[in-house]
């Protein structure tokens, strides 16, 4: 008889304190008895929900085929459409870790994937990743390609004139110094890597940007940070932005018009329109703010002092395709430049989850965006005055469980992140399996840790 995740761990926990216990109390007990318990008749299955999204990271959609799209998502790894959103299917099954930063197409092959695995991100329950992934079948099958101690991979660029040349934003660990940080680069496929751009064991690359019309032109954003449990430092006089004209065999650190001292979380966009202008959200001590330039970095104005709302979290930002003074920024409301960065409005989160961190615009229609948010995956095709939820991806972060006792089949009970509590059944006699109407929310916001009475399950706490 199949058993839910929550039954499974529960009967491994009970098992196995039980032996301890044996053990214990009966010297006559072998040592390695759990060797000979088989638990290969046990399978997990899915119980949802899929009423409530998760953090997603980084959306990448098929130039070639806009159909299919891949949602690389914080906690809940990565997921692929092939009928614009109206299925998802998991396409990261098996790997060693569920944490996406990054997701790339190569642009002469969309059969080929890249995946930066580690949340790319500063908060205290950012996973860590294993390093960089690389798919030549449409995401069916994937081989781990190196910089595995990276632990975040924050952006991919891939060389459109040979795709065996590669570029990985690694931004190293967030609670420990060392391993692989800064800007790697491969030209082989993957098969070895150059540490092309490195600065400390404390700094490593958060986004690496390539010019559009010239592969050898590249950005690196670099951020200096280390977080520990009682404290967290997000900035240093290391953190800024890095221009190569070399395709990286050398680099040198923006100055002009920027800030340099204690310097933040950087986010830093290109113009599809006109890319000599870039843009930048700069979080620091002093002139924090919101930056452009029209010479491709040789000098920098800054245009308002607005930053994301929680510099740690955001700071991305996205360029129109259509108009080079409208820009796009990931904040808790999404936030929207009509004049290049000198003012901001909220784009519009009518009926849509807030906290947002990846996004894609149409290139064909600039009306037409996605928003990968804390709340999952939302589409517009009227520039944000309406979304429509893709309540077909089970990506809830999880942070507690709980079960009760109710017959005949108990609930499970869970808090998630910003994402509210909720309950559902471990299973129904609907042929349809557990749905989203099975599921009842308890308590909004972010997710707590849910009791029930044992004896009764209508009373909970």
């Amino acid at each position: 008889m199949k058993k839910t995740v929550l039954s499974v761990a529960v009967s491994i926990l009970f098992f196995t304190s039980t032996t301890l216990f044996s053990q214990k109390s009966n010297t006559k007990t072998e040592p390695d008895s759990l060797k000979k318990i088989s638990l290969s008749g046990l399978q997990f299955r899915s119980i949802g929900p899929a009423i409530t999204g998760g953090r997603v990271r980084h959306i990448k959609v098929n130039p070639q085929n806009k159909s299919e799209y891949f949602i690389a998502s914080g906690s809940g790894s990565l997921w692929k459409t092939v009928n614009r959103g109206i299925t998802f299917s998991p396409s990261f099954e098996n790997q060693n870790t569920y944490a996406i930063g990054a997701v790339e197409i190569e642009p002469t092959n969309p059969n080929v994937l890249w995946v930066g695995t580690g949340e790319n991100s500063n908060h205290n329950n950012s996973g860590y990743g294993d390093g960089i992934y690389k798919s030549e079948d449409g995401g069916k099958s994937w081989n781990n390609m190196g910089l595995k101690t990276s632990e975040h991979i924050g952006g991919i660029a891939i060389d459109p004139n040979d795709p065996n040349i590669v570029y990985a934003a690694a931004m190293g660990s967030l609670r420990k110094e060392g391993g692989e940080r800064g800007i790697f680069k491969t030209t082989d496929g993957g098969k070895t890597w150059q540490n092309s751009l490195k600065i400390s064991q404390y700094t490593g690359c958060y986004e690496v940007f390539m010019d559009p019309r010239n592969s050898k032109l590249l950005y690196a954003v670099a951020h200096q940070r280390m977080r520990k449990l009682y404290t967290g430092v997000y900035g240093g006089p290391e953190s800024g932005i890095y221009k190569s004209t070399d395709a990286g065999t050398t680099w040198n650190k923006l100055k002009s018009g920027l800030p340099s001292e204690e310097v933040g979380r950087i986010g830093m966009a290109i113009s599809p329109v006109n890319p000599d202008v870039l843009f930048a959200i700069i979080d620091a001590k002093n002139e924090k703010g919101f930056y452009k330039s029209t010479n491709r970095g040789a000098s920098w104005t800054k245009q308002n002092s607005y930053v994301s709302a929680y510099t740690f979290y955001f700071q991305k930002i996205y360029c129109d395709v259509k108009d080079v003074n409208r820009v796009y920024s990931m904040d808790v409301f999404i936030k929207v430049t009509n004049d290049g960065g000198k003012t901001w409005t909220n784009l519009g989160e009518k009926n849509k989850h807030v906290d947002n961190h990846g996004f894609w615009i149409d290139p064909d229609d600039n009306k037409h965006l996605i928003s990968g948010c804390d709340g999952g995956v939302y589409e517009t095709y009227d520039q944000g005055q309406n979304w429509a939820f893709r309540n077909n991806i089970p990506i809830t972060e999880i942070y507690k469980v709980a079960t009760d006792n109710a017959l005949p089949f108990y609930n499970v009970y869970i808090g998630t992140q910003d994402n509210n509590s909720l309950f559902g059944p471990s299973r129904t006699i609907n042929s349809s399996g557990i749905t989203n109407q099975d599921w009842t929310f308890t308590l909004g916001g972010d997710g707590f840790q849910s009791q029930v009475d044992w004896q009764d399950p209508n009373t909970r706490s």
